[in-house]
């Protein structure tokens, strides 16, 4: 099963995936769609705030604010990462909880990054909004390096998320029954 639709005037069929036995999402996968990364960029930047640094985590987020920065004229842009790395000079962490990914995980942010960001305007930028858990940590983040939050983008706002009034957002991904039917 699939849903059709537009974004960002592309159009895409979305797999449908089970979450569990009442309730199925739309798998939403950005990498490798060139086409739709560049059309997405363009048209969330259209809408976005004055920015200093834009600031995703790592994976689905990073060709979107890529190309966002790409766009824009952007030097720098940072990514929270889901393990730290030998490069980072210190870490700052937090714990996330996706339904897109199982388990519990952490994001971590690199000290050397938070000390550019520290009162920065940072635009908090993921692919898809659901839960906005992924988003909260973000944020977190951000907070700890001492970073203005200028404001929250996402291609897609699903469930919940299109109720929130803080989020800018492409369109909007409902959530389906096991049958496949829309349900909210």
């Amino acid at each position: 099963m699939e849903y059709k639709m537009t974004i960002a005037g592309c159009e895409r069929a979305l797999p449908l995936c089970r979450l569990n036995d009442d309730l199925m999402i739309g798998a939403f996968v950005i990498f490798g769609d060139a086409e739709l990364t560049v059309a997405c960029a363009r048209d969330l930047l259209k809408r976005a705030p004055q920015y200093d640094y834009l600031l995703t985590a790592e994976a689905k987020g990073i060709p979107l604010i890529h190309e966002m920065a790409r766009q824009h004229g952007d030097k720098k842009y940072f990514v929270a990462r889901k393990k730290p790395k030998l490069y980072m000079t210190g870490v700052f962490e937090v714990d996330v909880r996706s339904i897109t990914t199982e388990g519990e995980q952490k994001l971590y942010l690199d000290t050397k990054d938070a000390e550019m960001m520290k009162g920065k305007n940072v635009l908090l930028v993921d692919d898809v909004i659901s839960t906005g858990k992924s988003l909260e940590a973000l944020e977190k983040l951000a907070k700890k390096a001492g970073a203005n939050i200028c404001g929250r983008m996402a291609i897609l706002a699903e469930g919940d998320a299109q109720q929130r009034d803080d989020l800018i957002y492409l369109e909007k991904l409902p959530l389906f029954n096991h049958k496949g039917e829309v349900v909210g």
